[in-house]
Parts: C-alpha cells; structure tokens; sequence
C-alpha cells in the first residue's frame, strides 16, 4: 500500500525555513528545522507504507525564493546520494554489469 505524504516548506518570523511533513491519512504532523531531520522523518513516516511514498511538495505563501531554493538544492543531493546507494546495492563490487565475472 503506498502512502502520500505533504512537505510544506516555511517560513518563521525570524526568516528561518523549515518544513512540514503532514500524512493526512494517519494524522500525524512533523517538523523538520534541516535537511536531515528531513530525510530521517520521512523515512520513519515511510516506513508506515514499506518505503512506497509519494511526496507531494508545496510552500507558504511567505516563503521567498530563495528558501525554496535552498530546500531544492538539498533534495537534489539527497536524490542523488539514493541513487547512487541504490547503484551499488545493486552492484556491490562496483564493476560493469556486463563484464564482471567472479569466476572468470
């Protein structure tokens, strides 16, 4: 069963971003002051759904650009860190597909 959880980036009254993860169908809100809270708590919520989550991704209406930015910025490195564990889950010895051959 997948999940779809909401992350909302916003915005204190000292200009600070942080981000709201809210999973409507549990009723459960948590708050992340950076990045890797983010990721920790998004895995535990995920975890509800066997890690098959969809995030759905919006802002505060005073959040500026750059704070949005900020937060992409952070998301692009923690996909790209997934991906390449991923890639060598995958692929432990971190030799071609193709052309390793432990026997060979």
């Amino acid at each position: 069963m997948s999940g779809i959880l909401e992350a909302k980036i916003m915005s204190n009254p000292m200009g600070r971003w942080y981000i709201e993860i809210s999973d409507e169908a549990e009723d459960i809100k948590e708050y992340c002051l950076d990045f890797s809270e983010f990721e920790s708590k998004i895995a535990m919520m995920g975890d509800r759904y066997g890690g098959d989550i969809e995030v759905v991704w919006s802002s505060d209406e005073n959040v500026t650009k750059e704070q949005i930015n900020e937060v992409r910025m952070s998301m692009l490195e923690y996909e790209s860190r997934i991906a390449e564990e991923d890639k060598l889950s995958a692929n432990p010895f971190g030799t071609e597909e193709s052309g390793f051959n432990p026997n060979g």
